[in-house]
């Protein structure tokens, strides 16, 4: 069975969050992108704190995609550092899996 994980994503805006979904499920990184809300981050930034609203992307995948599915949003980012993180799945139905494991297959 597949290492199922779930990328986490910060995007600048609605649009680039659209493009970034869009790409990674045309592309077969994910098998599902989800824009979940406008949130707002405080965070470091070249010595700086700083605040700004952007939109959580998360994404339904495996763990041999990831290295194509990162390299697929820096590529569409804004960011100079696009917040690319991945969450380990544990468990989940064997359907679902499944679908994740058969949309992320390359054709």
């Amino acid at each position: 069975m597949a290492d199922f994980i779930e990328v986490h994503v910060t995007a600048a805006d609605r649009d680039e969050a659209d493009r970034i979904c869009t790409a990674a499920v045309t592309n077969r990184l994910a098998a599902c992108a989800q824009v979940a809300t406008q949130i707002r981050s405080t965070y470091r930034w070249e010595g700086e704190i700083q605040q700004s609203d952007e939109w959580l992307i998360l994404m339904k995948t495996t763990g041999r995609r990831f290295a194509e599915l990162s390299a697929l949003i820096q590529d569409l980012h804004s960011y100079d550092v696009p917040e690319i993180v991945a969450i380990p799945i544990t468990l989940g139905t064997p359907a679902y899996l499944e679908w994740i494991s058969k949309e992320t297959s390359p054709q």
